[in-house]
C-alpha cells in the first residue's frame, strides 16, 4: 500500500489531468468605430489628443481643410501655371533625345543652369533673379 504522502501526489495528479475546461475565444472591439462598446469613444478619443504630435498653424495653415473654396482655386491655379512654366523650361532645356543639355536658359523670374559635372552627371541650378537665392540638385544621364 502506498504511503499517504504518495497517494495525495497520485490523487492530485488525477485531478489535474481529468478535465480541462476550454471556452471559445470571443473578440471584443474596443474602438466604437469598429463595433466595440459605444462608452470607450471618450476615452480613446482622450489618449488620442493627448499624443497628438501634429500641431496646427496659428495663422490659420494652408491646410486645404482651412481655407475657402476661393483660396483653394487659386493655389490649384497656382501649381497648374507653375507645372506648365516647369514643362516649358524643361523642353528648352532637353536636347532631341530627351536628355539634358549643358547650357542655361532663362525666364522672366528664374536663370536655370544645366553643368556637366563630367561622368554622366549633371548639375542644375536654378537661380531667383529678384533673390540671388539659388537651389540645386545633380541627376544622372
Amino acid at each position: 500500500m502506498p504511503t499517504r504522502p504518495a497517494w495525495r501526489l497520485a490523487a492530485g495528479l488525477a485531478l489535474l489531468t481529468g478535465s480541462a475546461c476550454a471556452a471559445e475565444l470571443v473578440y471584443l472591439p474596443v474602438n466604437p468605430n469598429f463595433g466595440g462598446y459605444p462608452a470607450n469613444g471618450p476615452g480613446l478619443l482622450a489618449s488620442a489628443a493627448a499624443t497628438n504630435k501634429h500641431k496646427e498653424d496659428p495663422l490659420g495653415g494652408s491646410s486645404p481643410f482651412n481655407q475657402s473654396p476661393l483660396a483653394q482655386f487659386n493655389q490649384t491655379l497656382e501649381r497648374t501655371v507653375l507645372s506648365q512654366l516647369a514643362s516649358a523650361a524643361t523642353s528648352k532645356l532637353m536636347g532631341q533625345d530627351g536628355k539634358l543639355v549643358p547650357g542655361t536658359f532663362t525666364t522672366a523670374n528664374f536663370i536655370i543652369t544645366v553643368t556637366d559635372l563630367g561622368g554622366g552627371v549633371l548639375r542644375v541650378t536654378t537661380t531667383e533673379k529678384s533673390t540671388g537665392v539659388t537651389t540645386s540638385f545633380e541627376v544622372g544621364q
